[in-house]
């Protein structure tokens, strides 16, 4: 599993600048100071949190290579200050475990999701898309802000309830796609949106060549020939295209799908601005329903 991205040695030598009491300041008045690795569990922590907490996203521009990411100073004081830190794990993220490393202190907590949903070594990273994995993160979350502050408790667990109200959103209109597109083949360029797809109930193709893609070696000819055979064959309805990444191979098999009248859809890795986590997942299913009823025939 490659890394998911990349420390600056800047960043980490602007850290290890600083005075060593600035990187345990934390007070005790004002919001709790949390730092949440991507914005979607960020957008998730600040609706838990309400005014309570003060909310930093590390990777929040929906334009940036999840696979190229670099932390900047400013943000490494912001994981050295924060008394809360919420991340993907699972080889993910990687850079925020070197964080954490780099400024260790006795009272910061942690909301790994990956351990949160005991996710499977060498497993599927993209955890956030299981629809079972958020609402398990959003209690976690809910019940740490609550032993950080338990004079707030009572409104982190309000406001949890609103929360776990609509994830249920996500959860029937995944049921409903599973009901009418159950066992169709689709494809994809990277594993991105392969726990909802397996949530789905859909038969994933040409899993071997989307591994190879996201740990950056090189699908193999074999490989490359029986995706392009799938496109061409039209022996997949959908394929589905992580749109943040660039990739020659890629966005060749792209231009196959649609030389094909295969229907590709985008999905991301990071949440829009525009979105916050429900939309941003219900309007990728919706997108994917569009696509695979356009294949019935």
């Amino acid at each position: 599993m490659r890394a998911r991205s990349f420390l600056r040695l800047a960043a980490v030598a602007a850290f290890l600048a600083l005075p060593f009491a600035t990187a345990q300041a934390q007070t005790d008045s004002g919001p709790l100071k949390i730092v949440a690795a991507e914005n979607f569990y960020g957008g998730i922590a600040a609706r838990i949190g309400g005014a309570h907490v003060s909310i930093s996203n590390i990777m929040a521009n929906p334009d940036q290579d999840p696979h190229s990411f670099e932390a900047t100073p400013g943000q490494v004081r912001q994981v050295a200050d924060a008394k809360i830190v919420i991340f993907n794990g699972a080889h993910y993220d990687e850079w925020m475990e070197k964080l954490l490393k780099a400024s260790p202190r006795k009272d910061r907590v942690t909301v790994e999701a990956a351990k949160i949903v005991k996710a499977k070594h060498g497993g599927n990273p993209h955890l956030w898309y299981a629809p079972a994995t958020m609402p398990a993160v959003a209690k976690a979350m809910a019940a740490t802000f609550s032993k950080a502050d338990p004079a707030h408790a009572a409104d982190y667990g309000a406001n949890l309830d609103k929360v776990l109200a609509d994830l249920e959103r996500i959860t029937q209109r995944a049921g409903q796609l599973r009901d009418k597109h159950k066992g169709k083949p689709v494809t994809a360029t990277e594993p991105v949106f392969g726990l909802m797809a397996e949530a789905l109930g859909l038969t994933m193709r040409n899993e071997k060549f989307q591994l190879a893609l996201m740990n950056e070696s090189e699908p193999s000819a074999r490989d490359i020939a029986a995706f392009e055979t799938d496109l061409k064959t039209r022996k997949v309805k959908v394929l589905l295209y992580n749109s943040q990444v660039s990739e020659k191979l890629a966005q060749r098999l792209v231009d196959i799908a649609k030389e094909n009248k295969i229907p590709v859809v985008g999905v991301t890795e990071t949440q829009p601005a525009d979105k916050n986590f429900v939309d941003w997942m219900l309007g990728q299913l919706d997108a994917l329903d569009k696509a695979l009823d356009t294949q019935n025939s």
